[in-house]
């Protein structure tokens, strides 16, 4: 999906009917305030919500608009921390260029000169839900490995983290003062959980995700 924000009907509709005839689905917003009651709508749960996007999507942003402008609503973005999964292009015009050049720095994903090159444009959107993409899929995965973490038993978890530490199972067993078996069982129940085959796959697979 490529959100389209523009306070001119003509842009939007013209956007629309580019994207369009590019097999890209599109919505447009006339304000700045719109697409934001959009975000409470899909964030209820604010800055911490990973709910939305489910898609890859993207932003087409006017810079200058009445009311809250396009960079106001940047801001916005970064504060949800939504500049990943949903990139920002600008559309910018040329006297923009060096605010929309700075945008850049800080993490939106490119800007686009009025008039602009359609091809140049589509290509650009592309790219940039492709990174959405991306960033989705790392998303979902730490959901997942977050999960797989809550469906582990505190004794699971006491053997897990010892695992992870690199002790062998009789260690680990004098560590927590049961049997060898009993930390087999354990750590095979462990892996299978987490859905990993082997100490070191655990281990990257939880390090920064617990």
């Amino acid at each position: 999906m490529v959100y389209l924000v523009d306070d001119e009907d003509v842009v939007r509709d013209a956007l629309g009917w580019l994207l369009r005839s590019r097999r890209l689905l599109s919505e447009g917003f006339a304000s700045a305030e719109a697409f934001e009651q959009l975000l409470d709508q899909r964030l209820p749960g604010g800055a911490q919500d990973l709910g939305w996007p489910s898609a890859p999507s993207c932003l087409l942003l006017d810079v200058r608009m009445p009311g809250m402008n396009g960079l106001a609503l940047f801001d916005r973005l970064i504060e949800r921390g939504l500049i990943e999964r949903l990139p920002v292009i600008f559309l910018t015009g040329h006297g923009d260029v060096p605010t929309a050049v700075q945008t850049v720095k800080r993490g939106a994903f490119d800007f686009v000169e009025k008039p602009f090159s359609d091809n140049a444009l589509v290509d650009k959107v592309e790219q940039a839900l492709a990174r959405s993409e991306a960033a989705l899929r790392l998303v979902r995965s730490k959901t997942a490995v977050q999960q797989a973490l809550a469906d582990l038993t505190d004794r699971e978890r006491e053997v897990m983290h010892l695992v992870i530490a690199g002790k062998p199972n009789k260690l680990i067993a004098d560590d927590l003062q049961i049997s060898v078996r009993t930390v087999e069982v354990h750590r095979a129940r462990v892996f299978d959980k987490m859905g990993v085959k082997s100490a070191v796959e655990l281990a990257n697979k939880v390090q920064g995700r617990e």
